[in-house]
């Protein structure tokens, strides 16, 4: 995707929401930062955080940072790259962007908007990108062919966890959850299933089904602490071969 139109350095924001693939996104605004001579490292007024579940105290710590004085005349930049929000850090994130904080400006990266409150959505410029969908069909195709044995192999691979140090120094572990992948692939799953069912007017019960099972594993994903292993082996189980 390409942010940077969205990004008039002459009229910045004070808040942006970005949807989409972590990697990719925070590249870009990393880019653009620089472009306007905003240092992204060894830079104490630059803060950026990659977590997985980004919880009340994670919150609390931000807004605390926020307040404190810049230690240059320029801008101070917070780039937060979260999995998950909890629903008690989002309200204390509610109140904290009431009212612009001057100078400040936040970049709060999420690969689904629809896990935030929508009060709180409608604080930011919100910004899309659905490219992570994409990567994840050839994929989705593949799994509706598979036998059962198949995809639950599959599942497996796919949740297998990995984490990488920042290694500038800048932020927290990377961690890319077993939720978050999950999340990915069951959003892949659900459009390439509508693609192909889309124009059957006699839709079978068992993906009228399906679709009613993925809405409520979506919703069990985003719940902290559900298992995606045996969320998504219940999609194995409810996915019809197509």
């Amino acid at each position: 995707m390409n942010i940077s139109r969205h990004l008039d350095k002459d009229n910045l924001h004070h808040a942006y929401l970005v949807e989409g693939a972590r990697d990719e996104v925070v590249g870009e605004v990393l880019s653009f930062c620089e472009n306007i001579d905003i240092k992204t490292s060894g830079n104490p007024d630059f803060c950026h955080i990659s977590i997985d579940n980004f919880k009340i105290d994670e919150a609390f710590s931000l807004r605390a940072m926020s307040t404190d004085k810049s230690f240059s005349p320029g801008k101070k930049i917070y780039i937060v790259c979260t999995n998950s929000m909890s629903l008690d850090a989002q309200n204390v994130l509610l109140k904290m962007f009431e009212e612009p904080i001057e100078n400040t400006i936040f970049f709060l990266i999420v690969p689904d908007v629809n896990s935030l409150l929508k009060t709180l959505v409608s604080r930011f410029y919100f910004i899309s990108s659905k490219s992570d969908l994409a990567e994840g069909t050839q994929d989705a195709e593949k799994f509706l062919l598979m036998s059962l044995r198949n995809r639950i192999d599959f599942i497996k691979e796919l949740l297998a966890e990995s984490e990488e140090e920042d290694e500038e120094g800048n932020g927290i572990v990377i961690l890319d959850s077993t939720r978050s992948k999950a999340l990915k692939f069951l959003n892949a799953l659900e459009s390439v299933t509508v693609s192909k069912t889309v124009f059957d007017k006699n839709m079978s019960r068992a993906v009228l089904d399906a679709f009613e099972h993925f809405s409520k594993v979506r919703e069990f994903l985003r719940m902290p602490g559900s298992s995606a292993k045996i969320l998504m082996e219940s999609v194995a189980l409810a996915t019809p071969h197509l």
